[in-house]
């Protein structure tokens, strides 16, 4: 049975949920994001150095994290802060790669950047700042690598599936969508995670979700709850922020989990995932026969 507001959606058809069920898998090597395991994407807000990128690499993979994320170009709010190493940056994180095998998300700012970053890069990231930079969404759309599209700090899930059209429109089937906190009223936290979007969008689009919990909480104390509720509510993985010193990071420190929160955080979030997969036993097995 169809969700009342599946309607709203059916526009986007070419990222819709099909009539039969089928969920589309994003493969990265051999990691499959959408398929029946959890996948965790882990690392600094930005690359600072090759010591502390490569320091990262290496404990979240101890921990479980498929993924390495760090920010090699960055969009900040202020002109006065760290704006990210650039394409030194790309090239550290090839390196960690080449050191740990895992494979590498990071974010791309503009159209002009995409061919760059994409030789460096196994998935592109396409930050809450551009979901709406039409010009990006159709390079990377005109790309082959799989894209992170990350949801708008005050966008609809409307508006956040728009863009994700726009994207397989222009040739790239391989989006993963990001929910990571939308902008409310409340100032406790830094975002407030919209946790409803997580099923909400499974029950409309075929695509895989997962969930930012470090900006949506922006303080570290709350990023394993947000992780575990982002778990059960059918997430397909997680983004998160973790830094081997975080009082000290040039960006985000304040929501970075340290290695040993971070290992922590892996471990107990294992019954959540068992769970979690249980429960999603009947979608995997129309994604497996249709495959």
């Amino acid at each position: 049975m169809r969700p009342p507001w599946s309607r709203r959606f059916a526009c986007f058809d070419q990222v819709a949920l099909r009539d039969d069920g089928a969920r589309a898998v994003v493969r990265v090597g051999d990691i499959a994001i959408g398929a029946a395991e959890f996948v965790v994407m882990a690392g600094p807000c930005a690359v600072e150095s090759e010591r502390q990128v490569c320091a990262t690499a290496e404990a979240v993979a101890a921990a479980g994290a498929r993924i390495l994320r760090g920010g090699a170009f960055k969009p900040r709010s202020s002109p006065y802060s760290f704006q990210g190493l650039g394409i030194e940056g790309l090239r550290i994180l090839q390196r960690a790669r080449a050191a740990t095998g895992l494979a590498i998300v990071t974010e791309v700012m503009c159209p002009e950047d995409v061919n760059l970053v994409s030789e460096y890069a196994d998935i592109l990231q396409v930050g809450s700042r551009s979901m709406e930079n039409f010009a990006l969404l159709e390079a990377v759309g005109r790309g082959t690598r799989p894209v992170l599209l990350k949801r708008g700090m005050t966008a609809t899930l409307e508006e956040f599936l728009q863009s994700a059209q726009v994207v397989v429109m222009n040739g790239n089937p391989n989006v993963i969508l990001c929910e990571r906190g939308i902008r409310t009223f409340d100032s406790v936290t830094r975002n407030t995670l919209d946790v409803a979007a997580v099923p909400i969008l499974k029950s409309v689009s075929r695509l895989p979700v997962i969930v930012d919990p470090s900006h949506a909480a922006g303080a570290r104390m709350l990023v394993p709850p947000l992780a575990r509720a982002a778990t059960v509510a059918g997430a397909d993985g997680l983004l998160v922020e973790v830094h081997p010193a975080p009082e000290t990071a040039l960006s985000d420190g304040v929501q970075s989990l340290t290695f040993e929160e971070f290992r922590l955080m892996m471990d107990e979030l294992q019954p959540y995932i068992a769970l979690a997969s249980g429960l999603r036993e009947p979608e995997l097995a129309v994604a497996e026969r249709v495959s």
